[in-house]
């Protein structure tokens, strides 16, 4: 395991993240990434005393994942990453197959420890939960898909599950509370996900959200594969966040590769992202209008939506902006008369959504049912890293174009959009400003947008980097190992895997007819979770 030497100006950070370790003894063994994380490789003594600094000092924990033969020292390596303003660290720490739990210190890693539980069979001592995450019980004991040794082709599935196997959800008791199970299988064409809420007539006092009932071995499929290959995978990881993911991949292997991007293909995955964003957000408020039966707002949205990936066909051949980004800029260029007629259709989107915005907001019946349901309170964004329309309209600041900013965001540098009610009309609200934001910032770059290639061929070297993108949802993390040639590993933690445990605190206190309008207002999706 080699990490590439800290350069001269990154000894400044170096020395900030030795600070926030509580030691600056750190500051000679931190080494620099290759898209700007920093590395640092703790043993077991050190380990606690920099967890319990990094808390101290309001660090955020935004991912952590197992990775196999890493380390010389160690069969597995868990790494865990840090961030603190545009500063991110990851701690490197060996593991023969137990570590300790730190989710009573950070609880956004009751997840990733159960997901590593289950991937790698790491066993964590002192979690509070220790249940099964995305092996569901009729998965059999002792099977861990994401270890080296376990082949990657179908399981058999366990004939009968024991009473005592199944899931133990978590209980309310008391009179007259009732317990609701809802899903997994739903009205609509959604994938499947369980809501077992805990009433007293319709007032919610808990609710317990289960994930994984279709778990696609993504990260696992992704192995062996070239970082090429791997492309149509990432962009298969969710539907409306296939330019996001696809374009954090191809980040990765850029920044390992020292592959150099045309400006004009910048450009380019700059306007397919933000018309991403676009069309993810207006799905999303027709939603959550239709959720509270308000069709005439709502089909102001659907119809937009639809325009929008009609125009993305013609931009690009699907209407899902997919197979364009690849590894060095983009798989073919976008027509200048198309452009011009994108020109056009957004600056006639722009008047039309305005209108439609103002239908909605000066419907009083409709926001009497936004105003105040489903919060979301600040203080639940750092422990959870709770982000993106969800998390600034509580307050948050995070917005990875503005903090970390990647491919042209430097010089288009998006507006920070924030609320603090962080109930469902302030993320109706800050969505809406989003759209519009998105709408300008894409015809600043038609008009800006220079000539030139849009691809450059260089070949793909081994090693690792770490890329952080901002999609319609949220913070989205990739982290990427190339050795001879190949993916060695691919982990990937969607804003959704994170987001999905606010819904669990925003619906406490409120009816269950209003679970539908606060569920849409938080944009998760399944696939994004189910990887």
């Amino acid at each position: 395991m080699t990490h590439q030497q800290t350069q001269p100006g990154d000894t400044k950070t170096a020395a900030i993240l030795a600070e926030l370790l509580g030691s600056g003894t750190f500051a000679a063994r931190i080494t620099a990434g290759q898209n700007g994380e920093f590395y640092l490789a703790v043993t077991e003594e050190e380990f606690t005393p920099a967890i319990e600094s990094l808390a101290a000092r309001k660090c955020v924990l935004i991912g952590l994942f197992c990775v196999q033969d890493f380390s010389p020292r160690s069969r597995f390596s868990l790494l865990y990453v840090f961030e603190k303003k545009s500063s991110i660290l990851i701690l490197i720490r060996d593991c023969a197959g137990t570590a300790t739990s730190i989710a009573r210190i950070f609880p956004s890693a009751n997840w990733f420890e159960r997901e590593c539980r289950d991937g790698f069979g790491i066993e964590f001592s002192g979690a509070f939960d220790k249940r099964r995450l995305f092996l569901h019980e009729t998965y059999p004991e002792q099977f861990h898909p994401l270890t080296n040794e376990t082949p990657n082709r179908p399981v058999t599935p366990k004939k009968q599950v024991a009473p005592e196997e199944e899931y133990p959800f978590r209980t309310v008791h008391g009179e007259g509370v009732y317990q609701i199970p809802v899903g997994p299988v739903h009205a609509g064409i959604i994938e499947p996900g369980h809501f077992r809420f805990s009433v007293i007539g319709e007032t919610i006092f808990n609710l317990e959200v289960r994930m994984f009932y279709k778990h696609r071995g993504i990260e696992k499929l992704a192995q062996g594969k070239t970082p090429q290959e791997c492309v149509a995978v990432a962009e298969a990881i969710s539907g409306d966040e296939s330019v996001a993911h696809a374009v954090a991949l191809c980040i990765a292997t850029e920044k390992i590769s020292g592959i150099s991007i045309p400006p004009r293909a910048l450009y380019l995955r700059t306007i397919l992202l933000e018309l991403e964003r676009m069309y993810s957000h207006l799905g999303d408020q027709a939603g959550m209008l239709v959720d509270v039966a308000f069709p005439l707002g709502a089909n102001q949205f659907s119809v937009l939506r639809e325009d929008l990936m009609r125009m993305n066909a013609i931009l690009t051949g699907s209407r899902f902006l997919r197979g364009v980004v690849t590894q060095g800029g983009l798989t073919k260029d976008i027509r200048k008369q198309d452009l011009q007629v994108l020109l056009d259709f957004i600056q006639k989107f722009t008047r039309r959504y305005q209108v439609g915005l103002k239908i909605v907001l000066s419907t009083t019946s409709l926001l009497d049912r936004f105003t105040t349901t489903g919060r979301i309170p600040k203080e639940l964004l750092r422990p959870l890293n709770i982000t993106g329309p969800a998390g600034r309209a509580s307050g948050g600041k995070v917005d990875i174009r503005i903090s970390h900013p990647y491919g042209i965001y430097d010089t288009v540098v998006p507006v920070p959009r924030r609320l603090h009610d962080g109930d469902v009309l302030a993320r109706f609200t800050v969505k809406a400003a989003e759209v519009l934001d998105s709408a300008r910032m894409i015809e600043q770059l038609i008009t800006g947008l220079p000539e030139g290639p849009v691809h450059t061929d260089q070949p793909v070297r081994d090693g690792y980097a770490l890329s952080v993108v901002e999609s319609a949802r949220g913070q989205d993390l990739c982290w990427l190992w190339v050795r001879n040639g190949m993916i060695e590993r691919y982990k990937v933690r969607t804003a959704s895997f994170c987001n999905w445990q606010a819904i669990e605190h925003a619906v406490i206190g409120e009816i269950l007819p209003d679970f539908p309008v606060i569920n849409k207002s938080l944009n998760l999706s399944y696939a994004g979770t189910d990887l």
